[in-house]
């Protein structure tokens, strides 16, 4: 045990067994959903869903030993959520690619991927980007994990006159997600460790009681097979031979490029792994991230990418790769226990995304709110994340206008050449998406 203990470096970082199980077990619970979503929405494309539930398990545990081991990051790894809509709905069922081509596209992206890895390409972007800019990438994903709390657990709906409005509170779920919420404030207010994870605790236990969420018909399930999906990503690379495709691939790559970037200094900003403005190992969790995307193409499902809900693991104690070790191993138990985990219900994992939502916030107090040139774009990625559903999508309005705003403050010359490059890149990505 000692070993163990030596090799994460539990001391340096002031942690122990106990705290870095509960928050692999939290991560793990936050994000356990992605086993039941990844398979419903990549199923509108007519894969097997019993094959991406398998491969979704797997590749993420792949992901989080890598990230465990390689970096000592207590950051999970799984299926990027709104890639895998992209993915279904954009490519398979609009452009009318089909699924095995797709699967074939993420493959190459995830080989591209690894190339601008292993060049240091992504170390070089995450160095350059200014303080101020991270701080807000941090916060943004902080509101953006909130916004998805509150409309998954039913307290936010879509309205047509005002776009947004309260949740209906004639809905017995909704009251779920309250309890839970007020649960969770009370116990994190009152300073109770793992009080993210009571929290969902005490509501699983609520909603079976009260029948909101069904008892499970049975515990053990065997692993569904991924024959069908198994090496496809691979064996139709050949499809891949027209313009459209091209921007297929050049999409998948990009968007994976900034949110999963962006996710990781988001969530490191939050571990307090940041030394300096920099990034330590940073290169090692970039490798880890991309060769999960390569190998979750083999196996069968959409790119792969740090995970936001790792911050719920992180606010509850988790500073090493033990933490994404323990998730890795709830996974492998997950492929098994897959009736059990119908239990963590949206409105279960929703209090905790909303309590991670202001944890995450935290890192506005960092940002140089008087000055305006650094104020405006910081500002437009932390409010464009939720706004517009999408991390990357944020970062680019921030990261277009961030040169603008200084040039105009005559501080041009502080900005330095990848930042003007990545908003040149940025004005191509969102021109390249809205060209669908």
């Amino acid at each position: 045990m000692q070993r163990i203990a030596d090799f994460f470096h539990f001391q340096e970082n002031g942690t122990n067994f106990k705290t870095e199980i509960l928050a692999g077990l939290t991560t793990f619970v936050s994000m356990a959903y992605i086993l039941f979503v990844n398979p419903q929405v990549l199923g509108a494309s007519g894969i097997s869903q019993g094959a991406v539930f398998t491969a979704t398990a797997f590749a993420s545990a792949f992901g989080c030993f890598l990230m465990g081991i390689l970096a000592n990051y207590p950051i999970a790894i799984s299926a990027s959520l709104g890639i895998n809509a992209f993915f279904a709905y954009s490519v398979v069922i609009g452009m009318k690619v089909p699924w095995q081509t797709a699967l074939a596209g993420v493959f190459v992206a995830s080989i591209l991927f690894m190339i601008l890895t292993a060049f240091k390409l992504r170390e070089m972007v995450v160095d350059a980007i200014p303080r101020d800019l991270k701080m807000a990438i941090s916060a943004g994903i902080g509101l953006f994990i909130a916004f998805i709390g509150l409309s998954e657990g039913g307290l936010v709906q879509a309205d047509k006159s005002t776009f947004l409005t309260l949740g209906s509170l004639h809905v017995g779920s909704t009251w779920l997600t309250i309890f839970g919420l007020l649960v969770t404030l009370i116990l994190m207010s009152a300073r109770i460790p793992g009080a993210i994870f009571i929290g969902m605790i005490a509501n699983s236990v609520l909603g079976l009681a009260t029948g909101l969420i069904p008892m499970p018909k049975q515990i053990i399930s065997g692993v569904p097979s991924i024959s069908s999906t198994f090496m496809v990503g691979l064996t139709h690379v050949g499809s891949i031979n027209t313009l459209q495709l091209a921007v297929v691939v050049l999409t998948f790559l990009l968007v994976t490029f900034f949110d999963t970037t962006g996710t990781l200094v988001g969530l490191a900003e939050q571990a307090g792994l940041v030394k300096n403005n920099k990034l330590p190992r940073i290169g090692k969790a970039l490798m880890a991230d991309s060769s999960t995307m390569v190998v979750g193409s083999l196996l069968g499902t959409s790119p792969m990418g740090a995970f936001v809900e790792s911050s719920a693991g992180i606010a509850v104690g988790g500073r090493t790769g033990f933490t994404a070790i323990v998730t890795g191993i709830l996974f492998i138990f997950g492929a098994f226990f897959s009736p059990l985990l119908a239990v963590v219900t949206s409105q279960v994992t929703a209090p905790a995304l909303i309590i991670v939502g202001v944890l995450m916030a935290q890192s506005l107090k960092n940002i140089h709110w008087e000055k305006f040139e650094v104020a405006a774009p910081a500002f437009l990625i932390v409010l464009g994340m939720p706004l517009t559903y999408s991390i990357s999508d944020g970062i680019a309005l921030g990261f277009i206008t961030y040169p603008l705003t200084m040039i105009a403050a005559k501080r041009g010359k502080e900005v330095g050449p990848m930042m003007y490059g990545l908003a040149v890149v940025f004005v191509g990505f969102l021109w390249i998406l809205n060209a669908h």
